[in-house]
């Protein structure tokens, strides 16, 4: 089935893992735990109102999680709910074509430009430009985000760490989730 995930990355869609390439055509939920941490001090302090302003939980520790992805010809949506009831809502909407397009994600008053790198069949976002409520903001300023998605076993493997230069980690969530 043609969504915009599979028209976006063309001949490429090929490369992701075989349950990446189910995932993002027939979409779905996954679910399991996930572990979240802060960083210590102003970083943590920073993390904890990041998280606050996306829907993320402030707290640390493994709590329960589930996200549900749906695609249609135009948009990818990423709706995560964590056992502590906040939740986080993402929509991607692809810009040109893989390798050089990116997807737009808008979460709150942030919009990211994310290119994607395609590393043993797992999707890595490549951050490339940001912009909070609307105005663009140089990257150096903007928190750093390595986030992947991979698979292992039979488990979807994830991560999501934000850092920024001398304060290091800010936050992160990770964990392996299951179709459910």
């Amino acid at each position: 089935m043609e969504n915009a995930v599979t028209q976006w990355f063309g001949d490429a869609f090929s490369r992701l893992h075989p349950m990446l390439q189910q995932l993002h055509r027939e979409g779905g939920t996954l679910t399991g735990r996930v572990q979240i941490e802060y960083g210590p001090g102003l970083a943590g302090w920073l993390g904890r109102r990041i998280a606050a302003k996306t829907g993320a939980p402030q707290t640390t520790g493994m709590v329960g999680f589930c996200v549900e992805i749906r695609h249609s010809g135009d948009a990818l949506q990423w709706n995560r709910t964590f056992e502590t009831g906040a939740q986080m809502r993402s929509l991607f909407r692809p810009h040109g074509a893989f390798p050089d397009g990116y997807w737009s994600e808008t979460t709150g008053g942030v919009e990211l430009h994310l290119g994607v790198d395609i590393r043993d069949g797992g999707w890595r976002w490549v951050p490339q430009r940001c912009k909070l409520r609307g105005v663009s903001l140089p990257l150096w300023l903007v928190p750093r985000t390595d986030a992947y998605k991979s698979v292992v076993g039979d488990q979807y493997r994830f991560a999501v760490t934000l850092s920024l230069p001398v304060l290091g980690k800010l936050m992160s969530y990770s964990g392996n989730l299951r179709p459910g």
